[in-house]
C-alpha cells in the first residue's frame, strides 16, 4: 500500500475500495458468464459467437487483475471468495439456462450495459479525487463499450440472416 497514493483519495478511500470490490465481483461473474456461454451456445453463428465470448472472457479477467491491483495499492483486500461476488455485484449473474445464441447475446448485452453504468459512476466518483482510478475506470469502460458493440453487431447479423430466409 502506498501511503501517498492512499492519501490522494483521502477520506473517501473506504468508499472507493468498496466500489472497486463491487466492480471486481462484476468482472469475475462476467468472466464466467462469457466463458460458460461460449461452451454451451447453440444456434446460428454459434462458432463466431463462441469465439467472441471467449475473447470477452479473457478481457474481463484482465479487468479483474487491474481492479485487484488497484485495491491493493489503496490498502484494500480484493474479495476472497466467490460467495462474496454475489453479495457485492452491481450487475449480477444470469446463468445461460437457455443456450440459444440470441438469448445469450441479450444476457451479455444487458451485463455490458450495467458495467458501462458502473464504470461511469466510478469515473464520476473519482474524477476530482483519484486520477489513477479514474484512468483505470476509463480504460475498462472503453472495453465494455466495445463489448456491447461487438455483441450487438453479432445479434444484428443473426437478425439479418433470419430476415433473408
Amino acid at each position: 500500500m502506498g501511503t501517498k497514493g492512499r492519501a490522494l483519495v483521502g477520506e473517501k478511500v473506504d468508499e472507493l475500495i468498496e466500489m472497486l470490490n463491487k466492480a471486481l465481483a462484476d468482472e469475475w461473474l462476467a468472466y464466467y458468464q462469457y466463458w460458460v456461454g461460449a461452451k454451451v451456445v447453440k444456434g446460428p453463428m454459434r462458432e463466431a459467437t463462441a469465439a467472441e465470448l471467449l475473447q470477452h472472457a479473457t478481457e474481463e479477467l484482465g479487468h479483474a487483475e487491474l481492479l485487484a491491483d488497484r485495491l491493493i495499492q489503496l490498502g484494500g483486500t480484493p474479495l476472497l471468495s466467490p460467495e462474496d461476488w454475489y453479495k457485492m455485484t452491481n450487475c449480477g449473474y444470469e446463468p445461460p439456462a437457455d443456450p440459444y445464441v440470441e438469448v445469450l447475446l441479450d444476457q451479455n448485452i444487458k451485463g455490458e450495459q450495467c458495467a458501462i453504468e458502473a464504470y461511469q459512476a466510478m469515473m464520476d466518483f473519482t474524477r476530482e479525487i483519484d486520477p489513477v482510478t479514474y484512468e483505470l475506470a476509463l480504460t475498462i469502460l472503453t472495453d465494455e463499450i466495445e463489448h456491447e458493440e461487438d455483441l450487438q453487431a453479432i445479434l444484428e447479423d443473426i437478425h439479418l440472416m433470419q430476415e433473408r430466409r
